[in-house]
């Protein structure tokens, strides 16, 4: 089976349905949310109603740390344009939509694999895997030999080998990537909602779980109606920066 791994769509309606097509047009048969389903962006319930309903046909999702400030108030970590983008939404979502929110778990063990927002050695402190050295950490602190997280917006791909020692390998989109035993491996798909490489496309990454080969994928969307949305709900204007993905 394929599946979809998607990450910080960050209430992007646009850059999410051109990924979820993409998907289904590669076979995927599943599709599993790392986290931050919201926040940022301008369609926040309509995103949620595509992902619950994706979760209810036997799809996924895990806890983001933008999806957690939604529920309980933003973190004081959090930059002012963030604080007031998670006001914005939570005003914007009803019962149904918090109510998914709330259920969804910090982490999620599957068949060897770990489905997580930030990192696994501590899910709710929401620290980054930025070198090799975290993803080491991150491998070392879960059983289960693939994981896959996002918070990055980036992607990348991390193995730890035989003799402990993490490394980095630098992924190719559409070019798959055999996630070979001993090795354990932890890669980030990169963000689906809101691109921080210099690369405006949605990012997101398939697995096939019968070859454990994995395949990273850049996805254009229509961005320019994205930008609009935040525009005219008059949220912050960095946000339309980040969209436009300027390195």
């Amino acid at each position: 089976m394929r599946i979809a791994l998607l990450t910080d769509v960050h209430a992007n309606l646009e850059a999410l349905l051109a990924c979820l097509a993409h998907a289904d047009r590669a076979g995927a048969a599943r599709c599993v949310f790392l986290g931050d389903l919201v926040g940022y962006g301008a369609d926040p319930a309509a995103v949620l109603g595509v992902v619950s309903g994706l979760v209810s046909r036997g799809g996924a999702a895990v806890l983001g740390n933008h999806d957690q400030a939604t529920l309980e108030g933003p973190s004081p970590r959090m930059n002012p344009d963030a604080r007031a983008a998670i006001a914005w939404t939570r005003a914007r979502l009803g019962p149904a939509e918090l109510g998914f929110l709330a259920r969804l778990p910090l982490s999620l063990e599957e068949n060897g694999r770990l489905y997580v927002h930030a990192n696994a050695w501590a899910p709710e402190r929401w620290e980054y895997v930025t070198s090799p050295f975290d993803a080491g950490h991150s491998m070392r602190a879960t059983r289960c030999r693939l994981t896959f997280c996002g918070h990055m917006h980036t992607p990348a791909l991390y193995h730890l080998g035989p003799d402990d020692r993490p490394g980095a390998f630098t992924p190719t989109p559409g070019t798959g990537i055999p996630l070979g035993r001993p090795r354990r491996w932890l890669a980030i798909p990169g963000s689906v909602g809101q691109s921080r490489d210099g690369n405006p496309a949605a990012s997101y990454a398939l697995l096939d779980d019968a070859t454990d080969v994995l395949t990273f994928h850049r996805v254009p969307y229509d961005v320019e109606a994205a930008i609009r949305k935040i525009r005219e709900a008059g949220l912050p204007p960095s946000f339309n920066t980040r969209l436009e993905a300027v390195p």
